[in-house]
């Protein structure tokens, strides 16, 4: 093929690759969850404590899946790595969350933030605003992502870099003209002890829900140029950037506004703007952080529809959802995912939702990044073009967080938990059906 045709068929270079994990990392989470978590922490020490955590190991996560990727390069993300470093039905059932909830549930719940902030900028009442507007969102970045690669390329390039721009103002206006809150951000008595409670693994589970995007890049690896050197690269810029964001971000929030009027807010970032900005700059940054909510709709939709593609082309009984579009596009995985973000956000509440595919999301990175550990003892032979910085460290902090964390929601979240296996099992009978017309291209 020649360089041209190359470019044409993998139209993503490493800028597009970056704006998608950055966009797919930096929507609802970062704006909401902090009001949750200080609902039972209002240590400023062990906030920022969380935060640092989760960009921690959101790297670790990065620079190993980075391995994975270039070792096996394909797209389909934890669909096609669990099923190439472990067996087809493990992978089946990464790729089983990704199609029904792992990408719609967030889809929904940018959207429901989308919807709150931007009918508070534009000062909408009534209930049914943030409701119209969050699925008129998701409906006009889904049309955007049914025309050409190219296209939605260049939509998400454009957004994320307004995002970042949006949050950097963000974070200078709060330092530079916040009223500098009585919040210490060095640690004081009984901050250690905090740090193993469940208060503080629970208040983890909602930072890591902010952090999770950072494997994005894995899911268009066939749309990618050069993926083997791209893919692991864009992860980690990514993930770096974002780190550096967050911990600005959460700690001007809690220096600018008072605890107390954003314990338990979800439109926490709007508290903190209306502290710094007044009430009209206030709604104008809301404005701005609805539309920085886009991006992460944009990503989400672009790169979600590609694991249900890889299915339905792996598996004959799936293949409805491998058919592209004249453009290239998977418009009937398009169009379920679409279908099931909007159904969520009409029947779904926020909270329930995050904690429900928070814990899917977390079980399935963790044994993916454990298969690092895998690869390298039962397929040492396997070309390795780019390996993970820290090994044996790096995934291993990674997989004991993540196993810290899961304990804890299990044992306080026992009715999200129940959903979550429920899913696995329903997923486990799809497979046990759909294995039987299994295609033989599926496996590398």
């Amino acid at each position: 093929m020649t360089e041209e045709g190359a470019a044409s068929s993998r139209p993503v270079t490493l800028g597009p690759a970056i704006a998608v994990v950055v966009g797919n990392m930096v929507g609802t989470g970062v704006f909401t969850s902090l009001g949750y978590q200080l609902v039972d922490i209002q240590s400023g020490f062990v906030l920022m404590l969380l935060w640092g955590l989760g960009g921690g190991c959101a790297l670790c996560g990065a620079v190993c899946y980075g391995e994975l990727a270039a070792a096996f390069p394909r797209s389909g993300g934890e669909y096609h790595l669990l099923s190439q470093v472990y067996h087809p039905a493990l992978g089946f059932l990464a790729g089983w969350i990704s199609v029904t909830v792992g990408f719609a549930a967030p889809i929904a719940l940018g959207a429901m933030a989308f919807g709150t902030y931007f009918s508070g900028a534009l000062s909408f009442e009534g209930e049914a605003w943030p409701m119209i507007l969050s699925v008129a969102v998701v409906l006009g970045v889904a049309g955007i992502h049914l025309r050409p690669i190219g296209l939605g390329s260049r939509f998400q390039s454009i957004f994320t870099a307004l995002k970042v721009l949006c949050i950097g103002a963000l974070i200078v206006a709060c330092f530079l003209l916040g009223g500098g809150q009585k919040v210490s951000f060095l640690p004081r008595e009984g901050d250690f002890a905090l740090l193993f409670s469940s208060e503080f693994a629970i208040a983890l589970v909602f930072v890591m829900y902010a952090y999770t995007g950072w494997n994005a890049a894995t899911y268009i690896v066939d749309e990618v140029r050069d993926p083997q050197r791209t893919v692991p690269r864009a992860l980690l810029v990514g993930t770096a950037l974002v780190t550096v964001l967050y911990i600005g971000l959460n700690g001007g929030f809690l220096y600018s506004a008072p605890i107390d009027s954003m314990k338990g807010e979800i439109e926490v970032a709007k508290v903190a703007a209306d502290h710094v900005l007044g009430e009209t700059g206030g709604r104008v940054m809301a404005g701005l952080i609805s539309f920085g909510l886009v991006s992460m709709l944009s990503a989400s939709i672009w790169v979600g529809p590609r694991v249900a593609q890889r299915m339905g082309e792996d598996f004959r009984g799936l293949r409805l959802l491998a058919r592209k579009s004249r453009s290239g596009i998977p418009a009937n995985a398009v169009f379920l995912q679409t279908g099931v973000a909007i159904a969520l956000i009409l029947t779904s509440s926020f909270e329930q939702v995050l904690v429900y595919i928070e814990l899917l999301l977390v079980l399935f990175a963790l044994v993916t990044v454990a298969g690092v550990f895998w690869l390298r003892i039962h397929h040492s032979d396997r070309a390795r073009p780019v390996k993970a910085w820290g090994y044996p460290f790096t995934p291993a902090f990674f997989v004991a967080v993540n196993i810290w964390m899961v304990v804890y929601i299990i044992r306080d979240k026992p009715e999200e938990t129940l959903w979550g296996l429920g899913t696995l099992a329903l997923g486990g009978g799809v497979y046990f059906l759909a294995q039987r017309d299994r295609n033989v291209a599926g496996r590398t």
